[in-house]
């Protein structure tokens, strides 16, 4: 659905909440009934019948706006489908990433060789989606949720598994901005459960972080990385030395003596 849309469907219903029939609209407007039916019909109004419809509801434009963008939820994830529609066409998933880190169509035309229409061709494609909403001037307006994730098991995720994640690896790590620490521990249950909330609350950072850089130039903005990771693990080489586990029968025996 498009701003358009989302405004006409907004005032319609509250024109019904206050009791107001497009008799009342056209009145309003000094048009006849007939015309107020085939704007509302065709979703097409100028801004200043949208405001005149705004003063009729005791609403500025920007707050039937606002009203409007409020009806639209907010996205936390694509589904198992969209995301394997991102990974089919890499054009797509590259807008995708470039939108959701708040790049203008004229930075990724610049950055990437892209074309303009191509651009716009995509990011038409992420608006029904509900990722975003392309709004005149070609603006883009995010529809995500702060904590926007990828699927834990999603075709994006296996993309960075199989083509991303040695690239992202294949460095020293030793230049200015860039960290590679490796740690390993023997932990309860407890303190694991503690360290993964730990990890969950750093991501929760970087998304506040990426928020509060929009403000800085593009050129003062980094494309960064990070990747997170726990599991109980043993390198192969040293499980091969594991002594075999004792059989059930004789454990038993040890035990009753007999």
């Amino acid at each position: 659905m498009n701003e358009a849309t989302m405004l006409i469907a907004v005032i319609k219903r509250m024109l019904k909440a206050q009791g107001l029939t497009y008799g009342d609209v056209a009145r309003a407007l000094g048009l006849s009934e007939a015309s107020i039916k085939r704007c509302f019909a065709s979703g097409r109004m100028t801004v200043d019948r949208l405001a005149q419809v705004s003063a009729l509801l005791g609403m500025t434009l920007a707050e039937l706006a606002q009203e409007a963008a409020n009806t639209v939820p907010a996205l936390s994830g694509l589904s198992r489908a969209q995301e394997a529609q991102l990974v089919a066409d890499r054009k797509l998933l590259l807008v995708a990433i470039c939108a959701l880190n708040h790049w203008s169509v004229e930075e990724v035309v610049a950055s990437y060789r892209m074309t303009r229409a191509e651009c716009l061709k995509r990011l038409l494609v992420l608006e029904r989606m509900g990722l975003l909403a392309l709004l005149p001037g070609d603006r883009i307006r995010l529809r995500v949720m702060r904590d926007f994730q990828w699927l834990p098991d999603g075709p994006i995720r296996a993309f960075f598994l199989q083509e991303g994640l040695a690239d992202f690896l294949d460095s020293r790590f030793d230049a200015q901005g860039q960290a590679l620490e490796f740690a390993h521990a023997m932990l309860t249950d407890l303190a694991l459960a503690q360290l993964q909330q730990e990890l969950r609350r750093l991501r929760a950072r970087l998304a506040q972080w990426h928020e509060e850089s929009r403000a800085a130039p593009p050129a003062q903005r980094h494309g960064v990385g990070m990747l997170l990771a726990v599991r109980e693990w043993e390198p192969a080489s040293f499980a091969q030395w594991r002594q075999p586990a004792p059989a059930a029968c004789a454990t038993v025996r040890r035990l009753t003596g007999s």
